[in-house]
């Protein structure tokens, strides 16, 4: 779910102090202020829906998984 993503790039942002990872944190926080928006949730809800619709299994966990494969999580 977007909110176990949010939590994970947050824990990992704080991880970040070194002058060379500075973009790397905006980039992230960036990323943080998408899933927060109200577009995103909007898009989401939607994709869900159509997904449910047709028969299709959606992982409600796609942002943690994605935020997971990205900094390298382990797989709960």
């Amino acid at each position: 779910d977007t909110d176990r993503a949010l939590v994970l790039l947050e824990e990992y942002c704080k991880k970040l102090r070194k002058p060379e990872e500075q973009q790397l944190k905006k980039a992230i926080r960036k990323v943080m202020g998408i899933f927060k928006s109200s577009l995103f949730q909007a898009l989401l809800g939607s994709f869900k829906k159509k997904a449910t619709r047709h028969g299709t299994t959606f992982h409600t966990s796609l942002p943690a998984a994605l935020a997971c494969d990205v900094l390298g999580c382990p797989k709960d």
